[in-house]
């Protein structure tokens, strides 16, 4: 099932349930209890030490830079710091996971409580987080080019990562991916996590379950690793019609781990889901208590960046964007670093931010760019803005600068103008001559202009552009054209 993700609050008379699990992997160059490298891509099975493999005499040392990315996100959702929380083993045998236990937080975790706000639909929306803790990755089955066997990279193995999980207070997959998204746009704004979906940096587990109206909660599965919005949204809308259409047969729902096939679009079972008594988890013996000092939290809250939202509404309020305006400047932060840097050089944040969503983003969008990739720097850009206000060159024009400084045919915003010709024309004499032209040339025109009609205006106006070769300020010539005409 592809298409449009659905945001009903019922489907076919059923309430969807849905709480996301999320694992980002936190942006630190070593793993979370060793030394070993984080850098992806490298050969398999050359980024995993003794510490990673468990092997006896090893001992686990906790990394700092971890522990201050979960606090930063701490804060920023408003959620608790812990001060103090407890690393437990999560026992379960897989090929991948060569301790036999996974090294994760249970009863305490170091993030607890908070909320993610996003709007859908233009109506503002919040979900509630359960908790948020720090724990490791396993490592990677490879099942390809193994002559029917399968591989085991075990690169991945002590990772850090940092999962985030919801209350289950999402009721349509729509809901599940602008959170997801306003996430993933909160974990890059402040660098815990480079949000990369397909290396795996961020990927989503979702907990999907159906009820009527008013009954409790129904049987949920869960679907495993989602790294893309539009699996997420395909998955959960398969997986919630499969569901309606069991219980419409009468059948039951057992709680499972499910996965979603992108190629087919559908969802299997994996395997029965486990509880968390299952895992027999317990406190891990290497590893203290996680003590975290009043002091430390507040000296992170110091050194992070200021936050989307309130980025935002300092946009809103200091440079009178519109809301829509002000949330696409925050899309991230270095394409708000971008507009801070055009509106200061070119003094109109109005235009600056029409820029940025006009022809900066669609040669963004249609390269597949960043905005830290686009070849016009702040300070040419703006020079073209003010060339745009000031008369210069008009926005035809000005759209055509753009292009050839975009493409490299050019760096100077005055020589582009000059070299093709588009100075807009400042001789009001021989502006006068033109629409004087014009006027004679097209009494039916002026007759219906003294009518009234407005249509006859504009073919006015666009006959003084013609004569002009594109070269007429269009304000200038229907002003001259008002008077004129009385």
């Amino acid at each position: 099932m592809t298409g449009a993700a659905t945001s009903s609050r019922l489907v076919r008379g059923f309430e969807v349930v849905i709480g996301l699990e999320t694992h980002a992997q936190l942006s630190t160059a070593s793993k979370i209890f060793s030394g070993a490298s984080t850098a992806f891509g490298a050969a398999p099975n050359t980024q995993a030490c003794a510490v990673d493999l468990g092997l006896p005499g090893t001992l686990p040392v906790l990394n700092r830079g971890a522990v201050e990315r979960a606090i930063q996100f701490g804060l920023a959702v408003g959620a608790k710091v812990a001060p103090l929380s407890i690393f437990a083993r999560k026992n379960y045998f897989y090929p991948d996971l060569p301790k036999g236990y996974q090294i994760s937080q249970y009863e305490i975790p170091v993030v607890q409580g908070g909320q993610v706000d996003f709007v859908l639909e233009g109506a503002p929306r919040k979900v509630r987080l359960t908790r948020a803790h720090l724990e490791e990755d396993a490592g990677k089955s490879l099942h390809e080019d193994y002559a029917g066997q399968t591989g085991i990279d075990l690169n991945r193995a002590g990772t850090p990562l940092l999962e985030i999980v919801t209350e289950p207070d999402m009721r349509s997959s729509a809901e599940a991916v602008e959170y997801a998204k306003a996430l993933h746009t909160l974990v890059v704004w402040l660098g815990l996590c480079d949000g990369n979906m397909q290396e795996g940096s961020f990927r989503c587990d979702a907990n999907v379950s159906v009820r009527r109206p008013g009954e409790a909660l129904g049987t949920r599965r869960e679907i495993k690793n989602l790294n893309s919005f539009r699996f997420l949204q395909q998955a959960i809308d398969f997986e919630v019609q499969w569901q309606i259409d069991r219980i419409e047969d009468g059948l039951p729902i057992e709680q499972a781990t499910v996965l979603f096939n992108p190629d087919s679009g559908e969802t299997r079972a994996m395997r029965t889901k486990e509880d968390a008594h299952d895992y027999r988890y317990f406190p891990d013996p290497d590893l203290p208590p996680l003590v975290i000092a009043p002091e430390w939290v507040e000296r992170v809250r110091a050194e992070m960046p200021e936050l989307p939202a309130a980025m935002a509404a300092r946009f809103q309020q200091a440079d009178g964007l519109p809301a829509d305006d002000a949330a696409m400047m925050t899309q991230s932060l270095r394409f708000a670093r971008y507009y801070e840097a055009l509106r200061d050089a070119c003094g109109a944040p109005k235009l600056a931010a029409n820029w940025l969503m006009g022809e900066v983003s669609r040669r963004l969008n249609a390269e597949e760019r960043d905005i830290d990739a686009a070849p016009l720097a702040p300070p040419t850009l703006a020079a073209l803005i003010r060339r745009v206000a000031d008369g210069t060159v008009s926005n035809n024009g000005a759209r055509q600068v753009f292009e050839a400084l975009w493409s490299g045919q050019g760096s100077d915003v005055d020589a582009v103008i000059e070299a093709r010709g588009l100075k807009q024309m400042n001789d009001s004499g021989a502006l006068e001559a033109i629409v004087d032209a014009v006027l004679k040339a097209n009494e039916k025109s002026v007759a219906e202009v003294r009518a009234g009609k407005d249509k006859a205006f504009n073919a006015l106006v666009g006959q003084v552009m013609k004569a002009s070769q594109g070269k007429a300020n269009p304000a200038q010539a229907g002003e001259l054209l008002r008077r004129k005409l009385g």
